[in-house]
C-alpha cells in the first residue's frame, strides 16, 4: 500500500482489524470511537499517506441497518423502538428495511446498503443465505440476529427470549386451572423459538400425562387469520379444546374473533392464551393472558451487540436469551363443568 492511490478505507480496516465504517468515523473526526482504536487506525493512515477527501461515495454518519422479513406486525414496532433507544444514544441513525423473504428485495437492500456508512445489521426472524453472509463478511460489516429462522452462522450472535418456558409456563397454568384438551395453534415452523414454543406446550401435557392430540394441534404463522382459521377449526371438532393457547398475540385476538362468532365468550366458555405481551392486549375484551416477551430489550440488546461489534469489543455470550414471563389477566378462566 505504499502508492497512495491504491490505499483504501477498506485495506487500512483489514489490516487494522476494524470496520470499514470504524475508519470512516476516525477519517471524519467522529467521537464514538475508542481512544486504542482510533490511535491504530491514525497511524496507519498515516503511514500510508491517506490523503482525507472531501467527498466520498459513502455516507459519513453512521447507521445500524434493521432488516425484517416483513413490517406489518405490531412486535416490529417494538423491537424497533428498543434499536432506536440505543443508537438515539450512540448518536448513529437506524435505517429500516423489509425484504418480504424475496431474493430480489434482499439483493436491492445489500445494494442499497453498500452505498451507505453502516455500523452493522440487525436481521429479525431471518435466514442468512450462504452469498449474503458472504458478501457482509467481505464488507467486514458485523451482523446480529433476532429471533433467527434455522440454524444461525456460527460468527453471528443471536438474540431471543425463553420460549420454550415460557411456552410450558402458559400451558401448566391452564392445566392447573382444570383444562385437559388445550389447543395449540403454532407459528411458522422454521422460526427456532416457533418450534421451541411447541415443545414447551408438548412437554407441559407429557408431564401432567395428558395426551397431546395432534388434531388440537393447528399449523399457523402469527398472523390474525391463522388465529381466526386456527380457532375455528378447534372449535368446530367433535370434542372441541376448553382453552387455545395461540403462539402469538396476534393469533390470539384471531381465536377471539372465532369464538365470538361461534356465539360463545372468551374466558367464560373457552379460555384464551397468547404470547408476546403487545400494549394492545391489555385493552382488548377481555384483557388478554399472556407470554411476555421483551421485545423492546431483544432491540436494544441487538443493537447494543452489534455496536459493539462493530467497536471490534468482545461480547460476553454469542446466544443470548432474556426472560419471558406469564401475565395473567381475564381471558383464561376454569372449564365450566
Amino acid at each position: 500500500m505504499d502508492d497512495n492511490r491504491k490505499v483504501t478505507i477498506a485495506a487500512i480496516a483489514r489490516e487494522a482489524g476494524v470496520s470499514v465504517p470504524t475508519v470512516s468515523r476516525v477519517i471524519n473526526g467522529r467521537s464514538d470511537v475508542s481512544p486504542t482504536t482510533r490511535q491504530r487506525v491514525e497511524e496507519l493512515l498515516n503511514r500510508y499517506g491517506y490523503q482525507r477527501r472531501t467527498t466520498s461515495v459513502r455516507s459519513t454518519s453512521g447507521l445500524i441497518d434493521l432488516v425484517f422479513n416483513d413490517l406489518d406486525s405490531p412486535w416490529a414496532v417494538e423491537i424497533i423502538r428498543g434499536v432506536e433507544d440505543v443508537a438515539h444514544a450512540a448518536g448513529v441513525g437506524t435505517v429500516v428495511s423489509a425484504i418480504h423473504r424475496r431474493a430480489s428485495s434482499a439483493k436491492q437492500w445489500l445494494d442499497n446498503m453498500r452505498s451507505r456508512s453502516t455500523e452493522g445489521v440487525i436481521f429479525v426472524t431471518s435466514t442468512l443465505e450462504p452469498p449474503l453472509q458472504a458478501e457482509l463478511r467481505r464488507l467486514n460489516i458485523p451482523v446480529v440476529i433476532v429471533d433467527p429462522a434455522g440454524v444461525p452462522p456460527q460468527e453471528a450472535p443471536t438474540i431471543g427470549a425463553t420460549n420454550w418456558n415460557g411456552a410450558l409456563r402458559a400451558t401448566e397454568y391452564l392445566i392447573n386451572l382444570g383444562h385437559q384438551r388445550i389447543g395449540f395453534i403454532a407459528g411458522p415452523p422454521q422460526l427456532l423459538c416457533s418450534r421451541a414454543r411447541l415443545d414447551g406446550y408438548r412437554t407441559a401435557l407429557d408431564a401432567a400425562r395428558l395426551p397431546a392430540d395432534d388434531k388440537l394441534i393447528y399449523p399457523g404463522n402469527f398472523y390474525h387469520e391463522a388465529g381466526y382459521t386456527g380457532g375455528t377449526q378447534l372449535l368446530e371438532l367433535a370434542e372441541p379444546p376448553t382453552a387455545i393457547f395461540a403462539s402469538s398475540d396476534q393469533m390470539a385476538l384471531g381465536v377471539y374473533e372465532a369464538i365470538r362468532r361461534k356465539g360463545l365468550r372468551v374466558g367464560d366458555d373457552i379460555s384464551v392464551v397468547g404470547f408476546d405481551d403487545l400494549p394492545e392486549v391489555r385493552w382488548c375484551s377481555p384483557p388478554l393472558t399472556t407470554v411476555r416477551q421483551p421485545l423492546a430489550e431483544m432491540g436494544l440488546l441487538a443493537a447494543r451487540t452489534v455496536l459493539r461489534l462493530a467497536q471490534r469489543e468482545k461480547i460476553e455470550s454469542p446466544r443470548v436469551e432474556l426472560a419471558t414471563e406469564l401475565v395473567i389477566r381475564d381471558s383464561a378462566c376454569a372449564p365450566r363443568g
